[in-house]
């Protein structure tokens, strides 16, 4: 592969990349503020400023500037040579860049930074960016010096509403236009422009809009200083009491990298945040996947129930194994459920085809809605594929298969995990069953139908494992304890188990994956389709 020097690293490249893309790459910073890995180039920060040694014999390209000298008191001739933006700079073969041992570099970035501090307000203490911006990173390790311009700065508009998400505050802002190109090149809606020039530019809305498109929390996710924030997070927290993990977001099929940022102090979610994945969502989410993160703390079923009446977790799972004892395995039917992991989802199976010796496997989950050939999937469920695959032999049917046989009497009794059903005008025919145990996250259809109701814990409570439409299986981590009373699916799977005399030894999540493991995939074989039942 070819190489180029930047400083004293030699840095392999790809044909077509900048230096600033191979750097990015290899895990060298050069600071940046206008360039985003995943958009067009645009060249107007001018802080990735480097130097570039000319090739042997032939003289650098030198430029004409003032300086000023202390010592006589006035602007002198010097030379300097001309730098180049690092993010416009192709990488070639042989060539030696210098980023952080130039001194000329050293010089042009500072002032760059104090440029751009020029005009910019003092909203440290009030701004949601403030721990995470690149002015603050900057200005510590490129300028550090204290300001010294003393006219008034330029006043812009404040607090202006841009749409449902997005705050805008055009004193902060730097006119990177990575919201611009964000919006006309990935959410190829381009709602967002920049308005007249200098220190004037701000950025606006396309008259007669807002800024509404699918996308715009990303628009704020690309903004590197505090000028656009998000309605959902502005002062709700402060990012250096933040923990993350890394997670995958479950609003849909598509299996979204993500980070989840949550509160140790308080147990409490506060936001997702995209995570780099080339193969899957490359550096982007959709809203309703970065404000999904609300579930895990909204309609949540924290205790147990049964027959409506609040009750523990382990006299719930007595009452349940009272309800199937002695009922006919042919009469017994499980759901299995798109919304929960593979863990969760192979605890239940392996009670259905090993304890209770039912293969009436259906599969429930999240009505499907609207698409689009950027990330969102019309499947809103994160496990629909891993469900599938599970099931080799024997294909979870579907639910209206399920409901014909509750209404026909060949069904009598259900164990259901998840809490909705794709449609839930349909849930009323759980009332023709004598018994339905829920093991739900959330209220729903399900439970609100259930004779028993188990409360489990959400995909921010444990770690789980994922399969994308297309067939990526994904892990996600624990962020926070399980709230409430609720537990783990699997650990409540293995609970009811233990009630009806059965020894699943599920207590950890990796108990489950060692199971899952291949050699242990005759539990998930050799099972026939159910007589009687037919999709």
């Amino acid at each position: 592969m070819s190489t180029f020097k930047l400083d004293d690293r030699t840095i392999e490249f790809q044909p077509g990349d900048t230096v600033i893309q191979a750097a990015h790459r290899a895990g060298i910073d050069i600071p940046h503020y206008c360039w985003h890995p995943g958009l067009s180039v645009a060249a107007n920060c001018r802080m990735c400023l480097v130097e570039v040694k000319p090739p042997p014999g032939r003289p650098a390209l030198m430029l004409s500037v003032l300086h000023w000298d202390e010592e006589q008191h006035e602007y002198v001739d010097q030379k300097k040579p001309k730098l180049q933006p690092a993010c416009q700079l192709g990488a070639s073969e042989g060539m030696e860049v210098m980023s952080q041992t130039s001194e000329h570099v050293a010089r042009a970035r500072a002032a760059v930074q104090e440029l751009l501090l020029l005009n910019h307000p003092v909203d440290c203490p009030i701004c949601d960016q403030a721990g995470e911006c690149r002015l603050q990173d900057y200005w510590l390790e490129h300028q550090g010096t204290k300001k010294r311009m003393r006219d008034e700065v330029i006043h812009k508009p404040k607090a202006q509403v841009f749409g449902p998400t997005i705050v805008y505050d055009a004193e902060r802002c730097i006119i990177c236009t990575r919201c611009v190109r964000f919006s006309a090149e990935v959410a190829k809606d381009p709602v967002l422009d920049v308005r007249e020039r200098g220190n004037l530019n701000e950025i606006v809305v396309s008259p007669g809009r807002e800024l509404d498109h699918p996308y715009t929390l990303m628009t704020e996710y690309v903004c590197p200083v505090g000028a656009l924030t998000s309605r959902d997070f502005r002062f709700k927290a402060r990012v250096w009491f933040l923990r993350s993990v890394r997670s995958v977001c479950v609003g849909c099929a598509t299996g979204c990298n993500a980070f989840t940022d949550y509160d140790p102090r308080s147990q409490e979610v506060h936001r997702y945040r995209p995570r780099e994945n080339l193969e899957v969502n490359q550096y982007w989410m959709c809203d309703e996947g970065m404000l999904d993160y609300r579930r895990i703390h909204d309609g949540r079923i924290l205790h147990a129930r049964v027959e409506g009446e609040r009750t523990s977790v382990e006299a719930a799972a007595k009452k349940a194994a009272k309800l199937l004892k002695g009922v006919p395995a042919d009469h017994i039917a499980v759901v299995l459920s798109a919304e929960h992991s593979n863990e969760d989802n192979f605890a239940l199976l392996t009670l259905a085809r090993d304890y209770l010796g039912t293969g009436h496997l259906f599969v429930s989950g999240r009505p499907s809605g609207e698409g689009d050939d950027v990330l969102r999937h019309r499947d809103k469920n994160p496990n629909t594929a891993g469900v599938t695959a599970m099931c080799t032999s024997t294909p979870p049917l579907s639910m209206p298969v399920l409901f014909k046989s509750l209404e026909e009497g060949r069904i009598t009794h259900v164990v259901a995990l998840g809490s909705q059903l794709p449609d839930a005008d349909k849930a009323p025919g759980f009332r023709r069953c004598k018994a339905l145990i829920a093991v739900s996250t959330h209220d729903g259809p399900i439970p609100e139908h259930a004779s028993v109701v188990l409360p489990a814990s959400s995909w921010a409570e444990s770690d789980g494992t994922f399969v994308s439409a297309n067939g990526l299986a994904q892990q996600s981590e624990r962020a926070i304890r399980p709230l409430g009373d609720s537990q783990p699916a699997f650990r409540l799977v293995t609970a009811l188990g233990a009630a009806l005399g059965h020894s699943l030894s599920f207590k950890q999540v990796a108990d489950v994956q060692r199971a899952m493991a291949p050699d242990a995939g005759a539990a998930l074989e050799g099972n026939a389709t159910p007589a009687g039942i037919s999709p």
